[in-house]
């Protein structure tokens, strides 16, 4: 504990790089484009509503920090990003910045489509500030770095999509910045590329270098972050460690979000009162409404049976859809008949966004007897199990459907593909799968 004070201490006495006061940016928002015309030549004749994109934020960043931002689509965080580096001018408040800032927020933009890529690693160097003879010594590194082959010779408009994002991505993290913003930018490339672009992010942070990280993947910012914000409707709602951020992020996507959850000393007051949001048999509560279902969801079966509710939940029973490989969770299914059904079997199976079956099961395999179904009866079946998948998003399946006399399935209500939910997680492994391995290594004295 002492430690870890001592560490928090010396933290706080490192210099302030980024210091941000009741920063505020509005936009006007026209309901017809003449109302927009109308305001324009009559500025007394207010047309409009105002959208607070962000609103009486602050912030203090010191510098050696990787602060990762977390908020819901609209939230602000773009916003926030564009501010720090000028390509957006604040309403109102004030911004303190120290330091050269190198941002990965729309990769190539100082490019000329017309140039070669080595002409562009020129004019990117000269955009950042950069003497030629220090874009010379930078330039091997970045050609490295991009590995786009002899295309670097050819003009940028010839590249596709993936190539002309490796080499501004290149451009953009060799300048040896003080502070670097990074915003949605590490899906660029392969799985190669992707481990070479974090490995150059390990050696920015043992320079103590400043790192801003805007991402929807709950891994990075896991793997990557000292200290997470998040943003909702434009303010700050949260600012804290990691694993407190992500816990309070995975409330929000669900809206369980609570005020006690954002006070450390009322959230340990509250946890031993706590009790399950939803149980097993509380009838009046709809799960469903706190998950991303999937639009294209594909239904069908023969009506004897309908799935009315399902979701995805913590052994606390509350909701979540971004989901812990580590962490036990129950995968819940109500189901209504409408016909009497002889021992029905329910299915849960996962898939990958490209369709593919990674794993599933069925109350049939598991040999568990769910006995005769009455016709307006509803039953609730649970799967519960740890989804020790590679980080990403998949989809949940479920299902309730019977054998018929000949041993053939009959599908009473098939859902594919109904609920998107997040697998994080904090161990690193190759594939589908975490084999959850333990491994020794010992020396053998001779």
């Amino acid at each position: 504990m002492e430690a870890k004070q001592e560490k928090e201490e010396q933290e706080n006495k490192k210099e302030i790089v980024v210091k941000i006061d009741k920063l505020c940016k509005n936009y006007k928002m026209f309901a017809r484009k003449k109302d927009r015309l109308i305001e324009t030549l009559a500025p007394n004749l207010n047309r409009h509503q105002i959208f607070k994109a962000l609103d009486d934020f602050s912030l203090e960043i010191r510098k050696g920090e990787v602060l990762g931002i977390l908020g819901k689509n609209g939230a602000g965080k773009s916003t926030l990003l564009k501010m720090i580096t000028g390509v957006v001018t604040p309403s109102s408040g004030t911004m303190e910045i120290k330091g050269k800032i190198s941002s990965l927020l729309e990769l190539g933009a100082a490019f000329n489509m017309d140039l070669t890529g080595i002409e562009n690693i020129y004019q990117h160097g000269q955009v950042m500030g950069l003497t030629r003879e220090e874009i010379e010594k930078r330039k091997p590194e970045i050609i490295k770095f991009a590995d786009i082959g002899d295309h670097i010779y050819q003009p940028v408009k010839t590249y596709s999509s993936g190539m002309f994002a490796r080499l501004a991505f290149a451009c953009a993290i060799n300048v040896d910045p003080d502070i670097l913003i990074v915003d949605e930018v590490l899906s660029v490339g392969d799985m190669a590329f992707q481990l070479k672009c974090f490995k150059k992010f390990e050696q920015l942070k043992k320079k103590d270098k400043t790192i801003i990280f805007v991402t929807h993947s709950i891994n990075d910012i896991l793997n990557n972050c000292n200290r997470t914000i998040i943003l909702n409707d434009g303010k700050k709602i949260f600012d804290g460690g990691v694993k407190d951020g992500v816990e309070n992020y995975k409330k929000l996507i669900t809206g369980m979000l609570k005020e006690q959850d954002l006070d450390s000393e009322k959230s340990k007051e509250q946890e031993e009162k706590s009790e399950a949001i939803l149980g097993v048999n509380d009838d009046g509560v709809e799960w469903k409404k706190y998950f991303t279902i999937n639009p294209e969801v594909i239904k069908y079966g023969n009506g004897e049976a309908e799935i009315i509710d399902f979701g995805v939940f913590n052994t606390k029973g509350e909701p979540t859809s971004i989901i812990d490989s580590q962490e036990e969770i129950i995968v819940k299914l109500k189901a209504k008949f409408n016909e009497d059904v002889e021992c029905p079997t329910f299915s849960m199976t996962i898939k990958d966004f490209n369709g593919k079956e990674i794993c599933g099961t069925n109350t049939n395999f598991l040999n568990y007897y769910t006995g005769n179904c009455k016709k307006g009866e509803t039953y609730i079946c649970e799967f519960k199990q740890r989804f020790q998948l590679a980080p990403g998003k998949y989809t949940l399946s479920l299902s309730c459907s019977r054998y018929d006399f000949n041993g053939e399935i009959v599908v009473l209500n098939r859902n594919y593909d109904l609920i998107i939910f997040e697998v994080m997680s904090s161990k690193r492994f190759v594939g589908y799968y975490n084999l959850d391995t333990e491994t020794y290594v010992t020396k053998i004295d001779e």
